[in-house]
């Protein structure tokens, strides 16, 4: 479902004088249906940014990027928002949504792009924040004024409201206590018990070790790290 082929990225810095800063070189995975892989490698290695990659955020200096059958690296701004509705879904650690838009409604979008009625998009919303421990009485404000922990399930429960395809996931677990770990951990199984194929970085090593498949050390792609 993923398939990352000779990937190359680099960054110009206009303020000052046009530097170019290569930030990866012949970038290689592959993630199948129903697998879990982890991205690791120290900090500043690439991990968040073949992420974005992947999702369409960043452009790449050259390569391919298949995503189902898209090369997300070829593919015009409409074919990845099309992607990102239907089979391409990110869990990133920050939400990001219009103030004053309830947390139920939030988490109930992703459904209704895809065509879900109202009814059954708001039902599937309220069982995942229930399932994440946000109470009842919160559901109509907006999570903008939740605390860190609670934006974070919010914005799980919105990304795994629709069963997509592939998901990437940035640092699921961060900032959560035990229980509420143990159910995202949970999600994650049974998406991948459904076929989802799942690209992560997790620097929870024990979830990391209990839900991926394989790893895959990025820094073997970045320039002046690479063995």
């Amino acid at each position: 479902m993923i398939r990352v082929e000779n990937v190359s990225k680099s960054f110009t810095l206009h303020n000052q004088g046009a530097a170019v800063i290569p930030v990866m070189r012949g970038g290689e995975l592959t993630v199948a249906r129903g697998e879990c892989v982890a991205l690791t490698g120290a900090s500043g290695a690439g991990k968040s940014t073949l992420m974005r990659m992947i999702y369409g955020n960043y452009l790449t200096a050259s390569g391919r990027i298949m995503v189902g059958d898209l090369d997300v690296a070829q593919a015009a701004p409409r074919e990845i928002l099309e992607l990102r509705r239907h089979v391409l879904g990110y869990v990133s650690q920050f939400l990001r949504v219009v103030p004053r838009v309830a947390t139920l409604d939030v988490v109930a979008e992703p459904l209704r792009a895809v065509g879900s009625s109202e009814a059954e998009a708001r039902a599937r919303a309220g069982e995942l924040l229930a399932q994440l421990n946000i109470p009842e009485r919160l559901w109509q404000l907006s999570p903008t004024t939740f605390s860190g922990g609670e934006q974070q399930r919010v914005n799980i429960a919105r990304g795994f409201a629709h069963p997509y395809p592939v998901l990437l996931l940035d640092e699921p677990t961060a900032s959560l206590d035990a229980t509420n770990r143990a159910t995202v951990l949970a999600l994650i199984e049974e998406a991948k018990a459904r076929g989802t194929a799942i690209l992560g970085i997790f620097h929870d090593e024990a979830a990391r070790d209990q839900i991926c498949d394989r790893e895959v050390d990025v820094t073997r792609f970045t320039p002046g790290l690479a063995a």
